[in-house]
């Protein structure tokens, strides 16, 4: 069996610079780094898992708690991007599994009895009792498209800007002709749910046109949310001609809704999606949609949750990624 001792010996280095490498110590020049990481290759030498735990003190472990369906799109991009950062990053990925309405059970004890170096969450209420509990820990922790407002002295969070991206999709509509813009919002006291609420308001005031409170429609941004928040609207006697919604998976059910009542999209209705998940481009027609770029989303949610892993000193971020307009068929200009 291949030791640390013949890779130091084949890379010509101490066997303190080999463990070094292996446990990503920034102290190690990327020539050393590379004729290391090549004598590793070459031997096809592999780590020993509890030998590196008693030597760094951690797990190389991260957890990821996700009170979501796998099935929605978004979680989907977004744990491919959280895949892409951790494949060459030394760590593992665990599952936590959301018993949120478990009294007796404790996030912070069942981390700490797994020995997890880490926890990505996403998908939590914002005042959920596990939110404090894990804020108030010592456990590095990034809370995903939640807009944690305070966060602690180990966790950060990253989210994207909701409001604007409505107000974008909005405006978008409002340059199309149509004033009879609806909103199909996501559950109220949902955090990202109420900036995108917001952002409906903000935009219909910039644009000065009358709140219809018949407009907003709630749905649990599945699809079947869609099509039900979608036939209120349909029944109301003054249609409107543009619906927002807030997510795509909302908008494909606004959409089946649409159609059911035989009328066309975008002919007679425009509909704009949030999130740009990959469904959005092959969804006939192609939807409309504000993009949350969620694989990066993914990606930096790692990148930072190591940074505090590693980097005791490194003060956890606050990120406010920018979301844009994806323009596609599900919009036209108003019906004269």
């Amino acid at each position: 069996m291949v030791s640390i001792h013949d890779v130091a010996r084949e890379a010509g280095v101490s066997v303190a610079t080999v463990s070094k490498v292996i446990n990503h110590y920034p102290d190690v020049s990327d020539k050393t780094r590379k004729r290391v990481k090549l004598a590793i290759q070459a031997l096809r030498y592999r780590p020993n898992a509890i030998a590196r735990g008693l030597v760094t003190g951690r797990s190389w472990t991260v957890g990821v708690l996700i009170n979501s369906p796998f099935s929605n799109p978004y979680v989907a991009e977004l744990l491919e991007g959280i895949k892409t950062a951790l494949e060459n990053s030394g760590y593992d990925l665990m599952r936590l599994s959301p018993r949120l309405n478990d009294p007796e059970y404790s996030y912070i004890d069942h981390c700490q009895s797994r020995n997890l170096d880490g926890i990505v969450v996403f998908g939590l209420e914002h005042d959920h009792e596990s939110m404090d509990e894990l804020i108030q820990s010592d456990i590095p922790t990034m809370f995903v498209d939640i807009d944690v407002t305070e966060t602690g002295h180990r966790t950060g969070s990253i989210t994207t800007d909701n409001r604007n991206g409505i107000q974008m999709a909005v405006q978008h509509v409002y340059d199309l002709g149509h004033r009879k813009i609806a909103f199909i919002a996501g559950t109220s006291g949902n955090i990202v749910a109420d900036r995108r609420l917001e952002g409906y308001h903000m935009g219909l005031s910039t644009l000065a046109i009358p709140y219809v409170e018949d407009y907003v429609q709630i749905c649990d941004y599945s699809f079947d949310g869609g099509i039900l928040a979608m036939r209120n609207l349909l029944e109301l006697e003054d249609r409107p001609t543009a619906v927002v919604c807030t997510s795509d998976m909302a908008a494909f059910g606004a959409i089946h809704e649409i159609e059911k009542w035989g009328l066309q999209v975008p002919g007679d209705i425009s509909v704009v999606g949030f999130d740009n998940t990959y469904y959005a481009q092959v969804f006939k027609p192609g939807l409309t949609t504000i993009n949350q770029n969620i694989h990066s989303i993914g990606i930096k949610t790692i990148e930072h949750l190591i940074k505090m892993i590693e980097q005791s000193e490194y003060s956890p971020p606050v990120v406010t990624e920018p979301s844009s307009l994806i323009v596609r068929q599900s919009t036209a200009e108003i019906k004269k």
